[in-house]
């Protein structure tokens, strides 16, 4: 999971690097100053925002069910799970 918000944070870098380099921007020193990096970390952080209430209002167990923790069985990793 925290992989998923890293890539959601990085990926207006990304896209902003994209951009630069396919529009041959990239050589004015100032396209990386302060003020579009300001707006992209802004941009980043509403993303991972964004994701963690996705993952936190969609994520429900099933009614009823029991979480089972994860286990060792038999030399044999069983990840957790609603039983």
């Amino acid at each position: 999971m925290f992989i998923l918000h890293l890539l959601l944070f990085l990926l207006p870098f990304i896209t902003y690097g994209l951009w630069l380099w396919l529009s041959k921007r990239n050589t004015e020193p100032g396209r990386w100053s302060a003020k579009p990096m300001a707006w992209l970390t802004l941009v980043g952080l509403v993303l991972v925002i964004a994701g963690l209430v996705g993952m936190a209002s969609f994520d429900h167990a099933p009614d009823g069910a029991n979480w089972r923790p994860s286990e060792m069985r038999d030399g044999v990793f069983v990840p957790g799970r609603y039983e």
